[in-house]
């Protein structure tokens, strides 16, 4: 994202946050001229990541003994 000084000030915290929790960098510009914010630690990219336990329905011991070998074909 690219905010002006103006919004920048008018936003300042808002603005941090999101670079802290998004991870993603936001340039400022003034008097043409570019400065960007950026963490200083990368986001884990599996932070976002929920639990969804409801996704698989059954045992997933069952998915793991499938047998495959007779549909695969190289």
């Amino acid at each position: 994202m690219r905010y002006s000084i103006s919004a920048l000030r008018a936003n300042l915290y808002k603005i941090i946050d999101q670079v802290l929790e998004t991870g993603v960098p936001v340039e400022v510009v003034r008097r043409g001229r570019r400065v960007r914010i950026i963490p200083d630690k990368p986001r884990d990219k599996l932070a976002c990541v929920r639990e969804q336990p409801d996704l698989l329905i059954g045992d997933p011991e069952d998915i793991v003994h499938l047998e495959w070998s007779d549909q695969w074909r190289p």
